[in-house]
């Protein structure tokens, strides 16, 4: 294997710092967490790893220790041995010096996966797939904003290129190919970054929203790998555009006036032998495809926390703005929460809840949980919904305390993900819920503080 570094390559050298690994896991809220190392000691971390301490992965949102989760308070916080993913040492383009990156997963000492780790989540998830003789196919779809760099009291977060940091209507354009000209470099350097680091990355559209822009992944048949790629790609974009002194945010909804961001996962499954049971060789969906959504909408309210893990997704769940809000499956419907393509013998499900905010490990593993559900207990999705249609349809849970609750209870995510993370996802997440209820808004002292 090459240890070389490779050097940024579009900004100009400020600095005479020696090349440095930054080695990351991924913790309970999808965010980076670890260490530099100085690069001459890629090859020890290769083969020994590096040791973080096991507490990483119950940390709150800011970053601080969850108690409730225990894997701190009470226990010596001990070590655990982080290990290399496979072909994931790869360069760092966005950074000022010579950088590359390794993504790691937690084992513990006797070698075994570390139950806290969310790649190890969906990996338990995976295999019990093999065992059924299944294989997952999937892709990512990423929605993000590109906002300026400038925050104040008036316009905490306001699109690029906007009049003194304020909206106008101009912006929106979906799907303009001037938008995608007006930030051609920055779009650019994503591409590079994603080639660099083998990121099948493939189309680019503008989206909905003022420097709103979506990212699609190409299809792969390891859901491991394509979370790998949703993580991976999130951090290219949120590096490039810093790059090029802008800010991308993938929070659920940074306007409450204007569409959210989603990440929109479209999944086929092939059995032992390679064909796509989710599709009769005249390409028609077949009974197989009906029970994997209809396990998906029977644990879909259970997985919302998953799906929808943070105080702001839920802004995004309305029904205006193209997010989906009820239990509902169609045929090349986009206003259902499941949409159906019909595409031969790549016939396959959109799942389009999850937030752009998600880890995409548990929200991969939950989406994953349900489908198999539904095959096993050839759970019946009842008909398809036909245009925009609600009445008579159960809603998703679509504030964060039912979410929680509903996770918590969850018999069949407790089977698949685990009891023991079920208890600790709960437990950073009633955390974070804590700290928000502790907070007044300044909508509340407008309203309230001298009115009533």
């Amino acid at each position: 294997m090459d240890f070389t570094t490779p050097q940024s390559n579009t900004l100009p050298r400020t600095t005479t710092a020696p090349s440095v690994l930054e080695a990351f896991v991924v913790d309970v809220n999808g965010i980076a967490r670890g260490k530099w190392v100085p690069a001459d000691r890629i090859p020890e971390v290769m083969s020994k790893g590096i040791a973080l301490p096991r507490s990483v992965y119950a940390l709150d949102v800011w970053g601080c220790d969850v108690p409730e989760a225990g894997l701190a308070v009470g226990t010596g916080d001990p070590d655990g041995i982080c290990m290399p993913v496979e072909n994931t040492l790869l360069p760092v383009t966005w950074l000022t010096r010579p950088t590359t990156q390794l993504l790691m997963s937690m084992r513990q000492q006797d070698g075994t996966p570390f139950f806290a780790d969310p790649r190890q989540v969906l990996a338990r998830v995976c295999d019990v797939y093999k065992k059924a003789g299944l294989t997952a196919v999937m892709a990512a779809e990423l929605e993000f904003y590109l906002i300026d760099r400038r925050r104040t009291t008036r316009d905490p977060v306001s699109p690029p290129s906007s009049n003194e940091g304020r909206w106008q209507g101009w912006q929106t354009q979906v799907l303009s190919i001037a938008e995608l000209h007006s930030f051609e470099p920055l779009l650019a350097d994503i591409f590079l970054a994603c080639e660099r680091q083998n990121l099948p990355a493939d189309t680019v559209v503008r989206e909905n929203g003022p420097g709103q822009y979506e990212v699609n992944l190409k299809h792969v048949s390891d859901p491991l790998a394509a979370a790998d790629h949703a993580f991976l790609l999130k951090r290219i974009v949120k590096g490039v555009a810093r790059q090029h002194g802008l800010d991308a945010t993938f929070m659920a909804k940074p306007y409450g006036d204007l569409a959210g961001s989603g990440m929109h996962l479209h999944m086929s499954m092939l059995d032992a032998q390679g064909r796509n049971i989710m599709a009769e060789d005249n390409g028609a969906p077949t009974a197989q495809l009906r029970h994997v959504v209809g396990g998906m909408l029977a644990t879909m309210s259970e997985a919302m926390l998953l799906l929808a893990p943070h105080a702001n997704s839920y802004r995004r769940l309305t029904p205006a703005n193209h997010a989906p809000t009820n239990l509902t499956w169609g045929l090349d419907n986009r206003s259902a929460s499941i949409r159906v393509i019909t595409a031969g013998k790549a016939t396959r499900v959109e799942h389009r809840v999850a937030g752009a905010d998600c880890n995409p490990y548990l929200a991969i593993a939950g989406i994953l949980a349900g489908g198999l559900h539904g095959l096993h207990g050839q759970i019946d999705p009842g008909p398809p919904i036909t245009g925009e249609e609600r009445e008579g349809h159960a809603t998703l849970p679509i504030n964060w305390d039912d979410a929680i609750d509903a996770f918590d209870a969850s018999d069949v995510l407790g089977e698949y993900l685990g009891a023991d993370y079920q208890d600790l996802y709960s437990a950073c997440k009633r955390q974070e819920q804590a700290e928000f209820r502790r907070r007044v808004t300044d909508v509340e002292y407008d309203a309230y503080l001298q009115s009533v």
